[in-house]
């Protein structure tokens, strides 16, 4: 985990591309369960995708909210590039070609955003 509040958290899905995790604090399983949380979590999930943006320049930002193995409300941002060696395929689907590695930066990426968290008063 790399980031809580009184409503969610942030982890890191380990992968060769920088991708974070939103989990909601109360285990509801629908956006709809808690509009107010949803809303905030979406604030914040815009708020990671400037960040990989403006660090990374990716390719796209995806965003996943699937929760069918996970049934519970939680948000996937993954920055993409088109040598992440599954581009342009999901994370999820058949990896493409051996793809490049851009992992190691993550923890500078990470300082950044949680400055910027903070500075956002989440």
């Amino acid at each position: 985990m790399i980031y809580e509040n009184s409503f969610c958290y942030i982890k890191r899905h380990e992968s060769s591309i920088p991708w974070l995790e939103i989990h909601a604090k109360d285990g509801y399983k629908e956006l709809s369960d808690n509009e107010e949380i949803s809303l905030k979590i979406f604030k914040l999930a815009i708020l990671i995708e400037k960040e990989m943006i403006k660090f990374y320049n990716p390719t796209k930002i995806n965003h996943a909210s699937f929760a069918n193995y996970l049934p519970k409300a939680h948000w996937h941002i993954m920055a993409r590039f088109s040598d992440d060696g599954f581009y342009p395929e999901s994370m999820w689907g058949i990896r493409q070609n051996d793809g490049k590695d851009y992992s190691k930066d993550f923890d500078k990426f990470i300082n950044i955003l949680l400055d910027e968290v903070k500075k956002q008063g989440f």
